[in-house]
């Protein structure tokens, strides 16, 4: 019979946001003239949809006249994310390095709203760059660590 220990699922690492680090874009370079590194703290599941559902717009749906639609006695609503809003906020939230929230970076660009941070600071390029960072810290898209190339090469050596 095996022991299951649930401390094994306990872990203060999730429990606070690990820190992962990603090389910054080309053109943002360090005062050695390297690459900057960016720092992203990894958001939970729960946080994300929670900032995801924040920026829904719901609204009475209509038919083609301009009538509410009513499904079993109640009106129906329609939903419409503001997915880019969502996704700069998330962004925003994650990143430590650089810090979007800090004061002085938000009063250089005269920005009230954090969501509007991440347009102000970086190019689309950059920004495209940035998202792509934010992506694979947080498991969406491709990640390429050592720790999951070594966790490759014990799959493959697992099926030969």
């Amino acid at each position: 019979m095996t022991n299951k220990n649930l401390k094994l699922f306990m872990r203060e690492s999730i429990k606070a946001g690990e820190i992962v680090t990603a090389p910054g874009p080309d053109t943002i370079r360090g005062e050695d003239g390297s690459p900057v590194t960016l720092e992203f703290r990894v958001m939970s599941v729960d946080e994300q949809e929670k900032i995801r559902k924040s920026y829904e717009n719901k609204s009475v749906a209509l038919d083609s006249t301009g009538k509410p639609i009513v499904s079993s006695g109640e009106i129906v609503y329609k939903t419409d994310p503001d997915v880019f809003k969502a996704s700069r906020h998330m962004l925003v939230e994650s990143l430590s390095y650089p810090d979007l929230r800090d004061p002085e970076l938000m009063k250089f660009y005269d920005c009230f709203d954090v969501t509007q941070m991440p347009t102000k600071v970086f190019t689309r390029k950059e920004l495209e760059f940035v998202m792509r960072a934010f992506n694979a810290a947080h498991g969406i898209g491709e990640v390429n660590t050592a720790a999951q190339e070594q966790d490759k090469n014990k799959i493959d050596e697992a099926k030969n």
